[in-house]
């Protein structure tokens, strides 16, 4: 028998991204954010309000960077997500973040983040807090890549949030393979 929880904002697997764009002085600010994945081929869809220093930043540069949040780091990914930059300047820093400045967009890549989305702004709806950004490069530590220079999630560690508790997960093992254990069907 199902319960009945009404609406929710519950929705399974959840990312973690680490949003990061740089203020007016050039200084690198992140957030966590949850509500967003891909939206066309070469986009990206977030959900960040307006008051977010991020937010503000992504609005004057017009370009952001999205890392995945790893197991390895989660206590820096949680704290740039209770931390506001509005009232913590240094707060990037304190998290024990570094920057490198993207190639290909104007902002900071986390170098302590393997995996890494640099996007230029293309829309931001102030109604719905809607963004999006288009990918113009995806950046991936080699020490995370396998042998065919795939990704290895194992070696990632993205994690992801459970909305429901309140708490961080760890992607699991492989259980199958895609577009192919289907055909045992036909």
């Amino acid at each position: 028998m199902r319960k009945n929880f009404g609406v929710k904002t519950w929705l399974y697997p959840m990312p973690v991204f680490i949003v990061a764009a740089y203020d007016e002085e050039g200084n690198p600010n992140a957030m966590n954010a949850a509500w967003g994945g891909i939206h066309t081929d070469d986009m990206i869809g977030i959900c960040l309000a307006d008051d977010h220093k991020t937010t503000k930043n992504i609005l004057k540069t017009k370009a952001f960077t999205v890392s995945m949040a790893t197991v390895n780091e989660v206590v820096a990914c949680d704290y740039v997500g209770i931390v506001s930059g509005n009232n913590e300047t240094d707060k990037f820093r304190k998290a024990g973040f570094t920057a490198i400045k993207s190639e290909f967009v104007n902002a900071p890549i986390i170098e302590q983040l393997p995996m890494c989305l640099e996007c230029e702004l293309v829309s931001y709806d102030e109604e719905s807090c809607y963004m999006v950004g288009k990918i113009v490069n995806v950046s991936v530590e080699e020490s995370v890549l396998k042998e065919n220079n795939k990704i290895d999630i194992q070696k990632l560690q993205p994690i992801t949030y459970d909305p429901c508790n309140h708490d961080y997960i760890a992607l699991g093992a492989k259980v199958g393979n895609a577009f192919s254990d289907g055909k045992k069907i036909k």
